[in-house]
């Protein structure tokens, strides 16, 4: 029997199978979708559908450069052993590589690495070291000048903080002091026009209220607003922060001084927004010992 698109789909889903895999077991099996589930296990090419829906937390973040364009890549793992194999390594090292091609996540896990989609390197890597992984996120950025920096590296361009910065001028020296102070300050925003306006305004009004309880006159208040603000907007955007290479200036400072100009930067951490499951030790140790 004629073997769909549709069928195939539906298999991969299920099994975390290649699509040539997922094809084959279906043809093998007559269409029979339970059966080609049971031919693919048989085959050890289900053994990703077991780990999909284990919390991937750990992992890196990897940072690649190519002339104007940077590229920071998270892929996610279930615990920080496996960060530190070195075939998962490769694997990510590979994916950001492509990565410098591609504009989208989603166009990342279609595009093709060592001969197949990067979305299948993935499986096959969860089906060898035997724990969920994910191609989480991607963002990308460009300049005259793209800096990079990685905190916690396990390898060259591999860690647990990437991040990148865009400059209009200067040079790639002083981008790396950006980087690094990126990776420490972890700003909310370049400047206040980028913050989220939602932000700015929970800010305001939790300051309104701060100000109020004291009592004072309404006048005096807005005078407290306005000092307060400008303190929290250097507090949490790039350019407003102290430069941690020297605090007596600030970030847009030792830009102008650089002779660039910050057009934007990208911070990924591993793990970032992901709750994780919370294990005691004993209960870790069971598990372990129940393989």
């Amino acid at each position: 029997m004629a073997i769909t698109a549709a069928q195939v789909k539906e298999l991969r889903e299920m099994t975390g199978a290649g699509m040539m895999d997922a094809k084959k077991a279906l043809t093998e099996t007559d269409g029979d979708m339970d059966a080609a589930v049971d031919w693919l296990r048989t085959k050890g090419l289900a053994k990703a559908a077991k780990k999909s829906g284990r919390t991937a937390a750990e992992g890196l973040v990897a940072v690649e450069v190519s002339g104007t364009t940077g590229v920071a890549v998270e892929v996610n793992a279930e615990t920080d052993f496996v960060a530190k194999n070195a075939e998962f390594q490769d694997m990510v090292a590979g994916i950001a590589k492509v990565a410098t091609g591609v504009d989208s996540v989603e166009a990342l896990a279609d595009a093709e690495l060592d001969g197949k989609k990067v979305s299948e390197v993935v499986t096959d890597k969860i089906a060898k070291i035997g724990e969920n992984m994910t191609l989480r996120r991607m963002a990308k950025i460009e300049g005259d000048v793209v800096a990079s920096y990685v905190h916690n590296a396990a390898a060259p361009g591999l860690g647990q903080i990437g991040v990148l910065v865009a400059l209009k001028g200067g040079d790639e020296a002083f981008g790396k002091q950006v980087a690094m102070h990126i990776a420490a300050a972890n700003p909310a925003a370049l400047n206040e026009a980028e913050l989220d306006p939602a932000v700015v305004e929970k800010e305001r009004q939790v300051q309104i209220d701060i100000a109020r309880e004291s009592g004072k006159p309404e006048q005096v208040i807005e005078k407290m607003i306005v000092g307060r603000m400008k303190k929290f907007l250097g507090e949490v955007t790039l350019l407003g922060q102290a430069f941690v290479v020297n605090p007596d200036l600030t970030v847009e400072e030792a830009a102008k001084e650089a002779g660039a100009e910050i057009l934007g930067f990208v911070r990924l951490q591993v793990g970032e927004g992901i709750e994780k499951e919370q294990e005691d030790f004993a209960a870790e140790v069971a598990k372990a010992a129940q393989g």
